[in-house]
């Protein structure tokens, strides 16, 4: 009890039946009531309960063990006596009967009301036709009654309400038990009207639902573009999370398919379904993974200006008063074009306030799940990329609302498997060593004129002009911060292209603190006779200018540069490209192309 103190004695069960009147104050229909009684203690027969006083007080046993609920319907059935108003003053010439048909009539309105646990005899089933106390009172006076009506007082066989006087409640002395079971009445329809407009959980109150849970129901049952995305997501909104993990308005792990919330933001309901869609935004328009090794901060500034003039657009809630980045010149750009905007001039957008908090990131980067395992099934980025997709679908087919071309346009681009990192390098080995052209020669007979001497057979075979220069140089990283297994897959994979573009030689150079030039080498040694050299530190530029200046290398041979991206700035004049691990970034903005490795 929020405001009521109870007067007791020493008594076993006084914490049980204190439960029971806590259950009994926050049920709507009896709280104000409730509030006009006084609750005392006394050693009665172990048989009997309570009895009441029509000047508000209650009288409980202290001697009788019942479970909280057990004592919320007894505490009720006393309370439900004042609120119809049960107690006369000599109205009624037979008392006995009166709080016969009283018990009666009560024990049958508990029983539809289904409020708390009926203990034995009042879970016993009446098979009186009531239509009222004062009915079944006159037809108990007129009939002789059977026994076990009497049952279900709260005093076995005794009288449990007493006339003593009309309500003494000081503070409101002009209102009466009928008024608050009145108002209690009203609170009751209004928590009804509450649970059935999904408010809350019950009508007692309990499992008040937030508005970050009504805006998750919203996109779930009114709008199918997020609804997927949503239903995958739990609501975090523990404040304590939120404080350790640095969450002042909202953020998203996509690892542990969490959406935090704080709810010392106090955001409106059309704030919250802003704040909602822009987090499932990120997950399913794949913002972590296309990040690339990009600054993590700047990186999310860009997505957020995106999806927030989306959202605005599509008119889906409300931009928060507290702030959101939103800039109308950006419109119809992409995150990647807006970033590439934004790192010319980083001062300027290094203090720009997420929805996590200022100079923070709200996609928050986890170490996946240990349940998640990649050889069953797709993974999670694969699985928010459908939902999303799955979500348009249904989006467009029940005709929910406007969406930007450009957001669908990118749904739809993520909805197609990206390319793979060696794809993409084989490509570029396309354009830097076309086809050796084959032609015929007489010089040299074709193996198959043996066989017919008198018949000239011509052979083919391969420029050998066009032989000429056909070489590429591999600087190899060998820092000990480099992983060896994707060190070797990195080689495995130019070694096979090298050999299927008909480079018949490879200069390869080590390099951490020195650089330690191995030579041309025939692709096949690549693959397995490549000895690395150093593990040390990483100095990279060394190895490039040397390249660059000797004699036995083209000057404008290609280079391929396997690092993972802990470097310095590097001056790489002519053609070249980089292989690094996915998630690192160089610490530049690269002139050549840039392969990640998975």
């Amino acid at each position: 009890m929020s405001k009521k103190k109870i007067n007791s004695q020493d008594g076993k069960n006084k914490k049980l039946i204190e439960q029971g009147a806590k259950l009994v104050n926050s049920f709507p229909l009896f709280m104000p009531i409730f509030e006009a009684v006084d609750i005392d203690f006394l050693e009665m027969e172990k048989e009997e309960w309570a009895y009441v006083e029509s000047s508000g007080n209650i009288f409980l046993n202290s001697n009788k063990k019942a479970a909280p609920d057990e004592w919320s319907y007894i505490i009720a059935h006393c309370l439900l006596h004042l609120a119809l108003n049960h107690p006369q003053k000599e109205s009624m010439k037979n008392q006995e009967y009166w709080n016969v048909a009283c018990d009666v009539y009560i024990t049958s309105f508990l029983a539809q009301l289904k409020f708390g646990k009926a203990p034995q005899p009042f879970a016993n089933p009446i098979y009186e036709n009531i239509k009222s106390e004062k009915s079944l009172y006159e037809k108990l006076l007129a009939e002789e009654f059977p026994d076990y009506l009497k049952g279900y007082s709260t005093m076995p066989g005794k009288r449990d309400m007493f006339y003593n006087g009309e309500l003494d409640y000081y503070w409101r002395s002009n209102v009466t038990y009928e008024q608050l079971f009145q108002e209690g009445l009203t609170n009751a329809v209004k928590a009804a009207v509450s649970v059935a407009g999904g408010h809350t959980a019950n009508i007692a109150g309990e499992g008040r639902k937030t508005s970050a849970i009504l805006a998750k129901e919203w996109f779930l049952s009114s709008y199918p573009l997020l609804g997927a995305l949503a239903s995958t997501f739990d609501i975090i909104e523990d404040p304590q999370i939120c404080i350790r993990e640095q969450v002042s308005i909202a953020a998203i792990s996509m690892e542990t398919k969490e959406i935090y919330i704080n709810a010392a933001a106090n955001l409106t309901d059309e704030e919250m379904k802003f704040v909602m869609a822009h987090e499932l935004l990120h997950a399913g328009l794949s913002h972590s993974k296309r990040r690339r090794g990009r600054d993590p901060y700047l990186w999310n500034v860009a997505c957020d200006f995106v999806i927030n003039g989306w959202l605005i657009d599509m008119q889906i809630g409300d931009m928060p008063a507290i702030g959101g980045l939103y800039d109308p010149e950006l419109k119809g750009l992409s995150a990647e074009s807006i970033y590439d905007r934004m790192v010319v001039d980083m001062r300027l957008y290094r203090k720009l306030r997420t929805f996590r908090g200022i100079s923070s990131v709200d996609i928050i980067d986890r170490t996946e799940a240990d349940f998640w395992d990649h050889s069953k099934g797709m993974d999670l980025d694969a699985f928010y990329r459908r939902a999303l997709r799955e979500g348009l679908t249904y989006h467009f087919s029940q005709d929910r609302g406007y969406l930007p071309e450009g957001l669908v346009e990118e749904i739809k681009s993520l909805s197609q498997p990206p390319i793979p990192w060696d794809v993409e390098l084989s490509r570029w080995f396309d354009r830097l060593f076309q086809p050796i052209e084959k032609i015929r020669t007489y010089q040299r007979p074709s193996r198959r004129q043996g066989s017919t001497p008198n018949i000239a057979r011509p052979r083919w075979i391969n420029r050998s002009d066009e032989e000429d220069g056909r070489t590429f140089a591999v600087v190899i990283d060998t820092s000990g911060s480099m992983d060896r297994g994707l060190l070797g897959k990195a080689l495995g994979t130019i070694a096979s292209y090298a050999i299927a573009k008909d480079v018949e030689r490879v200069r390869v150079i080590y390099c951490d603190a020195f650089y330690y030039d191995a030579g041309y080498l025939a692709p096949e040694a690549l693959m397995d006779k490549v000895k690395v050299k150093g593990r040390g530190g990483t100095i990279l530029q060394p190895a490039i200018s040397f390249l660059r200046n000797t004699e036995d290398f083209p000057k404008k041979g290609p280079i391929l540069i396997i690092t993972d991206g802990e470097i310095d700035r590097l001056s790489v004049p002519g053609t070249h490209a980089f292989v690094l691990p996915e998630g690192a970034r160089l610490p530049f903005i690269a002139k050549g192309e840039v392969f990640r490795m998975k």
